[in-house]
């Protein structure tokens, strides 16, 4: 039942065999390290908007071995971080542009995969936010009511649902409302990652896999000199078969790229574990409703999110073991029995008898980046020839492409409406740092316990606990 692959690799007859490694030395205009989604869209529209740049991927292991294959597949128009933080970067609207630009991602996205024939199981259901208990509820509106004076409500994608109305959409046990948005489509992200990899090497790129990269070199310190610009002297990207250099490294590596050198407190990588159900027989569904394969979250503090699959099963995740010593990315091992069994309790919890005895097809597990201060970001420096781009906090399909087609405008110097969004911080600037071990493992642990412990008073007692608030405090979000 475990597996060191995801269902959605698993689906296709597993991973495939590594493309060929670098061979040695190389020289090319712009190499990006990581060959997940934002990895590939950054060379794709690299490669859409200048077509003779010599762009080279490098992969650990295969492409979209890490997050980019393991995920929940949620092509969804949000983004992690506080709309007062948009707004201090950039101004008032800063929060409303990153809130449109990451809506509009929702329609680029399906465009790009018609345009490169790219069959990933989309289907555009939207998206579903329930409450079950009068707690989850006060939450849920609450959300709701902060959405709305950030000015990211939109009467066209938004609504919200009495406990009827979520029950003609889905049969969520004792339901009691939910946040109904449009903005988001279920796909299954390892045939989105296989194919867009083959239309990024389509379109030109080299994708290399099985080399390590240890270390990407800045090119200099400090600003350049003036008129040196970005074609100055080369980064260079060290890896265990040779080192690249480049006019620009691009390290798309989201949690995955602890290892480098420099990066072990720049994202805690945290875990999330999923498993997904035997297909369900048309009695089942009959019951469950969930006709719009809607994906789901729920409304615990130690939540899960879920999706209908294309093949009639039902994929649910959540948090397993939060956080390894170290910073530790292990996702190869199997996923532990309890884990496994806390995902099956809230599959009942969610929809009670019609799942309370499926059995499970699979289970595996995957790290998220997490930045310090919770906000995602993208930035390239010219003086440095390094850009950047991740800790999506989760949400990071979406992402992962407005961060592509920003960093393509950046690397070629073009001042755009993505390249004036609040996320892309300054040259050289770099966000807050995660403290050193023992207490980014003791801070990351307890926050997830205190949650935890939080949610068990709130199904207890029906009343909020304060335990939540001393949790998101320690967390600084």
């Amino acid at each position: 039942m475990t597996a060191p692959v995801s269902h959605w690799f698993a689906a296709l007859g597993g991973m495939p065999d590594p493309r060929p490694s670098l061979d040695g030395p190389r020289s090319v205009d712009v190499c990006v390290v990581g060959g997940g989604f934002t990895g590939l869209w950054t060379a794709r529209e690299l490669l859409r908007a200048d077509p003779s740049l010599d762009v080279l991927v490098v992969e650990r292991d295969v492409c979209g071995f890490g997050a980019s294959g393991r995920n929940g597949g949620w092509l969804q128009g949000e983004l992690a971080g506080d709309p007062a933080v948009w707004d201090a970067r950039r101004g008032p609207g800063g929060a409303v542009a990153m809130h449109h630009a990451i809506r509009d991602t929702v329609a680029v996205v399906e465009r790009a995969l018609a345009e490169d024939g790219i069959d990933c199981d989309l289907h555009r259901g939207g998206t579903l936010h329930v409450a079950q208990t009068p707690v989850e509820l006060e939450r849920l509106r609450a959300t709701v009511d902060a959405v709305r004076a950030a000015g990211g409500w939109d009467d066209g994608a938004d609504a919200w649902l009495d406990g009827d109305g979520l029950a003609a959409r889905v049969a969520i046990r004792g339901g009691r409302g939910a946040w109904a948005s449009s903005a988001c489509a279920r796909l299954q992200p390892a045939k989105l990652v296989r194919g867009l990899a083959t239309a990024v090497e389509r379109a030109g790129a080299t994708i290399v896999e099985g080399t390590t990269v240890t270390a990407i070199e800045p090119a200099r310190r400090g600003r350049p000199a003036a008129g040196a610009g970005r074609d100055g002297a080369p980064v260079v990207v060290r890896t265990d078969r040779g080192s690249v250099t480049a006019r620009w490294a691009v390290r798309a590596t989201e949690a995955y790229g602890v290892g480098l050198a420099g990066q072990r407190r720049s994202l805690a990588p945290v875990n999330s574990s999923m498993i997904v159900t035997e297909p369900l027989a048309d009695d089942r569904w009959e019951a469950l409703g969930w006709a719009g394969q809607e994906t789901i979250l729920d409304g615990g503090l130690l939540y899960h999110y879920l999706q209908r699959t294309a093949d009639g099963r039902i994929a649910i995740g959540g948090r397993g073991v939060p956080y390894r010593w170290g910073s530790r990315t292990d996702r190869e091992g199997p996923v532990p029995q309890v884990t496994v069994r806390e995902l099956q309790e809230g599959l009942v919890r969610l929809f009670g008898d019609p799942l309370r005895d499926v059995a499970v097809a699979g289970a595996w597990h995957g790290v998220l980046g997490i930045p310090r201060d919770w906000t995602p970001g993208v930035g390239a420096d010219p003086a440095t020839g390094v850009a950047w781009a991740g800790g999506y906090v989760g949400e990071g399909v979406a992402a992962a492409n407005l961060a592509g087609r920003t960093l393509a405008d950046l690397l070629r110097g073009e001042r755009t409406a993505l390249t004036e969004l609040a996320w892309v911080l300054p040259p050289a600037a770099a966000p807050p740092r995660w403290e050193p071990e023992p207490l980014r493992w003791l801070g990351i642990r307890s926050v997830y316990g205190l949650l935890g412990v939080a949610q068990a008073i709130e199904r207890r007692t029906g009343r909020p606990s304060r335990v939540a608030t001393v949790a998101d405090r320690l967390s600084g979000r």
